[in-house]
């Protein structure tokens, strides 16, 4: 079981590491570290995973977002896939100036986990 994030976060949160892939060229990116999120609608990318897959950005398309605190801002977007616990995600992700991304319920309302968190630690289950 991955370990909640201690050095990121305080209090620690679960993340996982993902591979970005453009589907366009097949380039890919591994260990892009995002926060397990229930409560963010969707997924948000580091930019720098998808630049450095030479991603292209959909041309002049910006979508708002609402932060928790209220604050509306503009983000860039792009078609990606995103593999993460052997399943691929394809789709249009909003890009973020940060080192880590958020996976949010458009992914994780397809995955079932589990969440321990007196011990810190989380994992996918599987239904028997």
């Amino acid at each position: 079981m991955p370990a909640y994030d201690e050095t990121r976060f305080n209090p620690p949160a679960p993340t996982c590491e993902a591979v970005l892939r453009d589907n366009q060229t097949g380039n890919t990116i591994a260990g892009v570290v995002l926060l397990l999120d229930s409560g963010a609608d969707i997924t948000l990318l580091p930019e720098t995973a998808a630049k450095s897959i030479g991603v292209v950005f959909e041309n002049g398309k910006q979508y708002e977002i609402m932060n928790f605190d209220g604050q509306r801002r503009s983000l860039p977007s792009v078609v990606v896939d995103l593999i993460w616990l052997g399943k691929t995600f394809r789709g249009r992700f909003l890009l973020v100036e940060k080192e880590h991304g958020i996976i949010g319920r458009d992914i994780l309302n397809h995955v079932t986990l589990l969440l321990d968190g007196p011990k810190s630690l989380w994992d996918e289950w599987k239904h028997p």
